[in-house]
């Protein structure tokens, strides 16, 4: 039977957000929490970019020993051949590079005239995608794993606004040159519930592939059209893939958020009893990852936000207050305590405190990790106060304890974030050697 999987863009359509900004450490975190909820896939940023190289193969150390569960690394590309042969070329753990790819160009004949302006045509855009496409299968045969491990999905930028029967052409030829699935991008936010589940139904029956949905939110249709077209994938017959941020963040209004799709799939009326979710979930994970994305983005989430927001779980009126206690269910699709706890981080106590950060120093660091019980390795104690001190340094903020427990627990990994920094004599940054990546959860 078909089902629903989630690729999460927050790392890189999300961090893409007009005036706010989120750092490698963060942009790791985030990957943390992902592999936490249960999500299948990350798209993990820009590897072909030379800042985003250290990150890049933290991750893949971090991914390697288990860090982030069974969460699938993906890395984003223009469908430009030297971009995807660039970020082929980033490698983590025994050589091993990223085992998913996500290839992009715009299929629009508004983005072939006002974009390319004659520098492209459809035809050139069909010719370059495949280029791409063939450099990223054949760099997936040198990363490693087995072939099932690997796949190429195929962006069809401003897709809502591409002819069928061209994105209909495009996307035939992204699954004839090997791609797993093909992208539709409603990159303006200009589509609606009804037309997209009636596209995705037509496109992925004609294809035979899934088609995943991409939906930004300029008409606050974004999780609605999220829910449509994956019904239409589900229509055809295809597994069907939704890409969300966490919080709704990405660029101008944003897009899909990533806990109201998962729970519309689960709880929304005449959809969760026809849809199965194929991500193992742990909602648990919930309200952490949210509130902490808000305190890391420095975006405040608005109350009315669904199920994290301050009042999502609020009733004052009469009738409500009335109802909510008598039975929870009356005026509550779904009970709150499934979001797990709030968070309550060692940074943010009241009085007499002692923290941990950019300026600690040793007695404080261990005084917070023992008050936590978060044990650290032998010998790896000055390189996890030392990633203290520069991921605090990276954030301008106070470490959470999710964070200092990331840290505890995979300092050696940690350490590819910052190559330049701590390449001393004290403390080599790990390569490749069999024992640098074992595998070490934190508790």
């Amino acid at each position: 039977m078909p089902s629903i999987h989630f690729l999460d863009v927050t790392n890189r359509d999300g961090v893409q957000t007009a005036r706010t900004g989120l750092s490698k450490f963060g942009k790791v975190m985030v990957n943390f929490y992902l592999g936490r909820l249960g999500v299948a896939q990350s798209e993990i940023g820009f590897p072909f970019l030379f800042h985003e190289v250290p990150y890049v193969r933290a991750c893949l150390a971090l991914a390697e020993a288990g860090a982030f569960g069974d969460l699938r690394l993906s890395g984003w590309c223009r469908a430009v051949p030297a971009d995807v042969e660039a970020a082929v070329a980033v490698t983590g753990p025994g050589g091993r590079g990223l085992r998913h790819y996500n290839v992009s160009i715009s299929t629009s004949d508004q983005m072939i005239a006002h974009k390319f302006r004659g520098r492209l045509d459809r035809e050139a855009i069909i010719n370059q995608m495949v280029e791409a496409v063939t450099v990223a299968r054949e760099g997936l045969g040198r990363a490693g794993g087995a072939r099932d491990e690997h796949s190429i999905g195929v962006n069809a930028e401003d897709g809502s606004r591409t002819d069928d029967g061209y994105l209909l052409e495009f996307a035939l030829a992204a699954r004839d040159a090997g791609a797993s699935r093909v992208r539709y991008c409603d990159t303006i936010g200009g589509d609606s519930p009804g037309r997209i589940r009636e596209r995705f139904a037509k496109l992925a029956a004609a294809v035979g592939i899934p088609v995943e949905t991409h939906c930004h939110n300029d008409l606050g249709m974004a999780v609605a059209n999220s829910v449509s077209g994956a019904l239409g994938d589900l229509d055809a017959g295809q597994d069907a893939w939704v890409n969300t941020c966490v919080n709704g963040i990405g660029e101008r209004a944003g897009n899909a958020d990533l806990l109201s799709c998962i729970l519309a799939f689960s709880h929304g009326l005449g959809v969760a009893d026809a849809v199965t979710v194929g991500d193992r979930l742990d909602l648990s994970w919930a309200r952490r990852f949210g509130l902490w994305a808000s305190y890391a983005f420095g975006q405040q989430l608005p109350p009315a936000w669904p199920g994290v927001g301050r009042n999502a779980f609020a009733h004052e009126s009469g009738i409500h207050a009335d109802g909510a206690l008598k039975d929870r269910a009356n005026y509550e699709l779904y009970d709150e305590s499934v979001l797990g706890p709030f968070p309550s981080d060692w940074y943010a106590r009241e009085g007499r405190v002692v923290l941990t950060g950019e300026y600690g120093g040793k007695a404080g660091f261990r005084h917070v990790l023992d008050g936590l019980g978060l044990p650290v390795a032998d010998g790896d104690e000055d390189l996890a106060f030392s990633l203290v001190q520069l991921c605090a340094a990276a954030t301008g903020k106070p470490l959470t304890d999710d964070e200092l427990r990331l840290i505890a627990g995979y300092p050696n990994q940690l350490a590819l974030l910052y190559p330049a920094l701590l390449l001393t004599a004290r403390w080599p940054v790990p390569t490749i050697g069999a024992g640098a990546f074992a595998r070490r959860r934190p508790r």
